[in-house]
């Protein structure tokens, strides 16, 4: 498969799909050695399961590992972060990796659980977990969704789940785009099969799932994710992560040397619905850098209150964020605002606890 190409394959036997498109990739081809570790990084963001719209099948991995197998690899790891106030061990029951793990034989790595590793990331030092620096290759298995800070979120921002919380919160400090750019320079991604199944395309912790039951694959992150930008009605340029990432060698992002190959007989929609929830959701917020499960956990939160006729109360901005430590106000979201007149505590709070005390808080007024 060369670096310009993108597999595409519609079906509903997720699998089985998985498999003929890494055949027809010829994954085998640029596999190490066979005592070569392998690993594969899902998305499990969060303790919901993929039917959501928000964390990887278990079945596009289950194909994978099978595949690996036959071709005579027995040394396969699993490893997986989720996000900032989310157990990882959690998500991974919830979303049916435990029993995936048992079947196959193959085990889980909890990035939450690992020491990171001050790393060069192309002139900028990043903390990488240090059990992805034992891998021989590395399999990027994302979601096709919409999120509520960097418009979408794919191959490269699936990397976060990579490193430890605590550089999570700090890539939020530093404005997500260009650390996430960086990272992808100290953690290669030799292959990636994107989960198109249901993706929510607003919001990176699901809730919406659009139904297109495709998969993707491809070598180049950079090309996948400009491609994803295109299909979500965006230019590539309004995701800067992606830009920063081509500049500096990750990968290329020039959609006229973009080759499409069908696998399978079997033919689906390819262009997804245009969707701004988030977008027109951001209006009421004050944003400073707020982590990405907070922020996720508030925007579907107003959407909520927007679809009860609530939102139109709302006369100020509500803060959320990492800037708004030991800071006055009056209305704010999460630890970060706890001197705030009204203030919701939680790192994060959830989505329900947001609603209520927003409604509460609305109500009132």
């Amino acid at each position: 498969m060369e670096k310009n190409e993108i597999l595409m394959i519609y079906g509903t036997e997720y699998k089985k799909m998985t498999k003929k498109l890494l055949e027809d990739a010829h994954l085998q081809a640029s596999l190490p050695n066979k005592d070569g570790l392998v690993g594969i990084k899902p998305n499990l963001v969060s303790a919901s399961e993929a039917s959501f719209g928000a964390t990887t099948h278990t079945e596009v991995v289950a194909g994978i590992i099978e595949y690996l197998k036959e071709q005579g690899y027995s040394r396969i790891a699993i490893l997986e972060g989720s996000w900032v106030g989310e157990r990882t061990a959690e998500a991974m029951r919830v979303c049916g990796y435990d029993r995936l793990s048992r079947e196959y034989q193959v085990p889980f790595w909890d990035m939450q659980k690992d020491k990171g590793v001050q790393t060069d990331c192309a002139g900028m030092p990043l903390k990488i977990c240090s059990r992805v620096k034992e891998l021989d290759y590395l399999i990027n298995v994302p979601v096709l969704k919409g999120h509520c800070q960097t418009k979408i979120t794919c191959a490269l921002k699936n990397m976060k789940g990579l490193i430890p919380n605590a550089e999570k919160r700090r890539f939020h400090s530093m404005g997500l785009h260009k650390p996430i750019a960086h990272l992808n320079t100290g953690i290669t991604q030799d292959f990636i099969v994107v989960d198109n199944i249901c993706g929510d395309l607003d919001f990176e912790d699901g809730g919406n799932p659009v139904t297109m039951n495709r998969i993707l694959a491809g070598r180049d992150p950079v090309l996948i994710d400009a491609y994803v930008c295109s299909l979500l009605h965006y230019e590539k340029e309004e995701v800067p992560y992606i830009c920063l990432a081509e500049k500096l060698g990750v990968g290329d992002g020039d959609l006229s040397h973009l080759s499409i190959r069908i696998a399978g007989e079997e033919r689906g929609k390819t262009e997804l619905p245009l969707s701004r929830k988030a977008v027109e959701l951001q209006d009421a917020v004050e944003e400073v850098e707020s982590c990405s499960a907070c922020y996720g956990y508030l925007l579907p939160a107003l959407d909520m209150l927007r679809e009860e006729g609530l939102l139109d109360k709302l006369s100020e901005k509500i803060c959320i964020g990492q800037g708004f430590r030991k800071k006055n106000g009056n209305l704010g979201i999460g630890n970060c605002t706890r001197h705030f007149t009204h203030s919701l505590e939680g790192c994060p709070p959830t989505e329900q606890q947001i609603y209520s005390f927003l409604k509460q808080y609305l109500q009132q007024k």
